[in-house]
């Protein structure tokens, strides 16, 4: 008699996102799929732990499709900002730097949706720590909605071709133009 073992491996995806509400629908869209998406396969979602802009659009829907939330707020947000987070866990960290810090070091993939400044930063981060090899090398993927990060991506292949990776190669990032292709990327 043959048994067949299935494992389910729960991650923690980080999700960077907008605070802010944004000018294309689509991008709110695209938050709430990957929300509900990253519930129904068991997976916790881990972002900023705010309940605005698409951050509040992909917590909402995780929790809604009845996932597990982890938002990770700096401690300098109001206690009026910081109760009227929606998730099964908040974590109060000293500042946006410890924030980074606790989901590279926690977090096994990375998802950027589009987003502005802080989205920015938290990707580069995260790559960052890849290629000095801070960390065990993790997926970073982007959702490259209508081309949005291609110009970011162009810039790093840029600084690949004038030998600014001391690998020779660009760090591992990935871009994906589905909901579905970034889970697959982050490997859940």
């Amino acid at each position: 008699m043959h048994f067949i073992l299935y494992s389910l491996i729960i991650m923690l995806i980080a999700v960077f996102c907008a605070s802010s509400v944004p000018n294309n629908p689509k991008y709110v869209s695209a938050a709430t799929e990957l929300g509900t998406k990253i519930a129904h396969q068991g997976h916790t979602l881990v972002y900023g732990g705010s309940n605005l802009g698409t951050m509040g659009d992909v917590s909402g829907a995780a929790l809604a499709a009845g996932g597990e939330v982890i938002g990770v707020i700096p401690s300098f947000f109001s206690d009026e900002i910081i109760h009227s987070q929606p998730v099964t866990k908040l974590l109060k960290v000293a500042s946006m730097a410890a924030r980074k810090e606790w989901m590279i070091h926690n977090c096994d993939a990375f998802i950027a949706l589009p987003g502005g400044i802080g989205t920015l930063d938290e990707i580069l981060e995260v790559m960052v720590a890849n290629q000095l090899k801070l960390i065990k090398e993790k997926p970073i993927v982007i959702y490259n909605h209508d081309g949005f990060f291609d110009h970011l991506v162009q810039q790093i292949e840029t600084m690949g071709q004038n030998g600014f990776f001391r690998s020779g190669k660009r760090p591992g990032l990935r871009m994906a133009g589905t909901i579905d292709e970034l889970l697959h990327h982050c490997g859940a």
